[in-house]
């Protein structure tokens, strides 16, 4: 069976290779986009199982990628990430179909155990 794969989707090069190294480890493939349209291009060529999605980023931030996702449809379980609490934006994520969210600086393990647990189900 092939490894499961994940990619984070992030414009801050630090947490993209914290995620890599972590999940690495557990024997998934990862794939680092630092933008939205980088995002779509591994997202059609690779068809990721599992997208951590960083919220605010330069030129297409994460709700726009998740409204374009929706019109491929692209079946990738979204794990939503944000520096920032806005509450309106992290309910639109949802109603977009992001199965959960963390706030950064997010831990590291809880993170993982989401990731894990979104995967097996």
């Amino acid at each position: 069976m092939s490894p499961k794969k994940i990619l984070v989707v992030d414009d801050q090069f630090g947490i993209r290779i914290l995620i890599k190294e972590v999940f690495s480890k557990d024997d998934f493939e990862v794939f680092q986009a630092a933008n939205g349209k980088q995002a779509l291009e591994i997202i059609s060529l690779e068809d990721p199982d599992l997208i951590l999605l960083d919220m605010k980023m330069p030129g297409m931030d994460g709700l726009e990628l998740l409204r374009r996702l929706q019109l491929v449809s692209c079946r990738s379980k979204v794990i939503m990430m944000t520096a920032y609490g806005e509450l309106d934006m992290l309910d639109e994520a949802t109603k977009l179909g992001a199965r959960a969210h963390f706030t950064k600086p997010f831990d590291i393990e809880e993170l993982r155990s989401e990731v894990i647990r979104q995967l097996v189900s």
